[in-house]
């Protein structure tokens, strides 16, 4: 069976920079077990399967290196990306996805994606679990939770940067992961995002996670457009709204690779 197959830099204008996602179209689903195996393959932060129900309609299903992932921004840009910029598509695109119900998704006038997401903003921590505080280098000020991950805000923004993590204390709690985030002085805030449970020890740009980090710091900071970096190696910027009761993700992409695999 012979696929075609994308690979695009996200929340960049850089290639080598963002996240990488790879794009899977399908005419019909494969099994599971299979598009583990080329996600595992691909070795990307996430492969994206998509395909075609109607017109501007896809269902959408991303996979790590390690699992099937139930929500992913970054690998969602790069399909709308793909669709948008290679495969001729115009207007806006409705994903469904397992998880997180219907994503829209249209692209803007100065070629950013822009993406609607639900509001997944994170609750206060009573207690705070000790493989958290054991797997950070630096204790946050306050801890907070969504149906993703554990939210832990540091002190500053050179907190931030500066913290290390161990990755087996991490993996304890699965299945959330942890992001470390501050407010910025270039930005409104900036993140880090550790998943050693997941898919990896830390990923580059995470959009799902802004959508609990956009709604957490338009409280703190009283204003509900935001600009926010993710100061990974290769880092990478993004633009939030908080409209109603959803969180509007965007951020640029860039084509990286065009070919076809063979399973």
């Amino acid at each position: 069976m012979e696929l075609e197959i994308f690979v695009i830099d996200t929340f960049t204008q850089q290639q080598f920079k963002g996240n990488s996602a790879a794009v899977v179209p399908l005419k019909e689903w494969l099994a599971p077990s299979l598009m583990q195996k080329i996600a595992s393959e691909n070795n990307l932060s996430e492969t994206a399967f998509i395909k075609q129900t109607e017109l501007g309609k896809y269902e959408i299903r991303w996979f790590s290196p390690l699992t099937e992932i139930d929500f992913c921004g970054h690998a969602t840009l790069a399909s709308s990306f793909v669709l948008f910029n290679h495969l001729g598509y115009q207007g806006e695109i409705e994903f469904s996805t397992l998880e997180v119900g219907t994503l829209t998704v249209n692209q803007l006038e100065d070629g950013r994606i822009e993406m609607s997401f639900p509001n997944q903003c994170p609750e206060p921590v009573a207690e705070l679990p000790s493989p958290l505080l054991e797997g950070l280098s630096i204790k946050p000020v306050q801890v907070l939770k969504n149906r993703q991950a554990y939210f832990a805000v540091m002190a500053s923004e050179h907190e931030v940067l500066d913290v290390r993590y161990q990755s087996e204390q991490l993996k304890q709690l699965a299945p959330f992961d942890v992001v470390v985030t501050a407010k910025s002085e270039e930005y409104d805030f900036v993140s880090r995002y550790f998943w050693p449970a997941s898919g990896g020890d830390e990923d580059p740009v995470t959009g799902s996670i802004h959508s609990g980090l956009a709604p957490y710091w338009s409280e703190k900071l009283n204003k509900t457009e935001l600009i926010a970096y993710q100061a990974s190696q290769r880092g990478g910027v993004l633009y939030c709204n908080l409209v109603e009761d959803r969180v509007v993700v965007s951020g640029f992409g860039v084509m990286y690779l065009h070919g076809k695999i063979f399973v």
